[in-house]
Formats: C-alpha cells, structure tokens, sequence
C-alpha cells in the first residue's frame, strides 16, 4: 500500500443515506486528484455479489441460521478483500465502501446477537490487520429509515427484521463508534444539505 492510499467505509442503518453519501465523497476525492475504487459489501465481484443474493432474497424453503449468514458475509468479504480492496489499496488508488466489517458486528453481533469472541474469530482470519482509515457511520433512528427503505421498494429479507432487530443493531452500532478512534458519528436524522456539510467537515478534519 502506498503512503497516499486510503480505505473509507460508510456504514449505516437502511435508509440512513449511504448512497447520497458515497456519491458526495466520490466526488470530493476525485476532485482532489485521487483515483477512487468505488466498492459494497456484500458484493463487489461476481461470486461475492452471488453470496449478496443468497444472503438477502427471501428463503420460504428453510430458515437461515444467523451463523450461516455471518460466514456468508465473511466469504464475500474475504472474495472482495483479496481480488479489490487489497490490490487497489496497493496500486495507490483510494478505495471507497459501502459497508465493511463494523457492518457484521453490528448486524449479526447486536442484530443477531451472535457470541462477539466467534466473529473476532472471523474478523482476525479474514482481516488480519487491515482496517480503513475512517469510518463515516451515519446515524438514524431505525423506525425512520426503515420507512425510508419500504418508500423506495420491496423489503429483503433482512429488511423485514423487526424494529427490535435494528434497535440492537443501531446499540452495537453507536458502542463500537464510541470506542474506536477511526470512526466519526454523523446524525443522517438532519437534513439532506446538513448531512452532506457534516461529512464534508468530517473528511477535511481526518484527510486534510
């Protein structure tokens, strides 16, 4: 990796704007002068985009166990970490994602609730000691990002978890952001011109 490369994640609760997000921070870094990769997690490659489908379509077959859903999403992060993030980071390019790791803790740890030593299990073997530079996690209230995502489509089947899902996930959210330093809170409840002037501010003090 070269000294000007950078890895940037933006995490976030369904309909807390990540989209909108990404695309204002694309545009600052490129106007910069910085090569910018732009990925998603799940996703991101041809198999990891297969294990997207698999983990979000709606099974009415068989029920999936939360354990199954968190090394799916280890797999499509370990496709994506060795065939884009590792070797753009690599060739100097700045790499720009649409969720990362904090996402599994969040959903499968406090969503899930699923034992924190057996995802740090995960995270260390896929991970190593790769983490991104700054994490941009945009906060909201669940139940009003969930309407957000209902006005804009069908439901997937992690979408239609209860209200109390995404209330433990938010938690595990905020007590991970409150405990790294790489981690910069932004309040998605504010409005659209707000939101976009808090991460502006945001990348000017940790990018410079």
């Amino acid at each position: 990796m070269t000294a000007a490369a950078k890895f940037i994640v933006v995490e976030g609760l369904e309909g807390a704007g990540k989209s909108s997000a990404i695309a204002l921070i694309k545009q600052y870094l490129q106007q910069s002068g910085r090569q910018v990769v732009c990925t998603r997690e799940p996703g991101g490659t041809p198999l990891a985009e297969s294990l997207r489908t698999l983990v979000k379509q709606v099974q009415t077959s068989e029920v999936v166990a939360p354990q199954t859903e968190l090394l799916l999403m280890y797999a499509a992060r370990m496709q994506l970490l060795c065939n884009v993030i590792k070797p753009a980071l690599a060739q100097g390019k700045w790499v720009l994602a649409d969720r990362h790791d904090m996402s599994s803790r969040a959903y499968q740890g406090g969503g899930r609730q699923l034992d924190e030593a057996f995802i740090d299990q995960l995270r260390t073997a896929v991970l190593g000691d790769l983490r991104p530079d700054l994490t941009l996690y945009l906060d909201i209230d669940p139940a009003i990002g969930l309407e957000r995502a209902r006005q804009r489509g069908e439901l997937d089947r992690i979408e239609q978890e209860q209200l109390a899902f995404f209330q433990r996930t938010r938690q595990k959210y905020l007590q991970i952001a409150a405990t790294e330093p790489n981690i910069v809170v932004i309040d998605a409840g504010q409005t659209l011109e707000q939101v976009q002037q808090s991460i502006t501010a945001a990348l000017h003090k940790a990018l410079g």
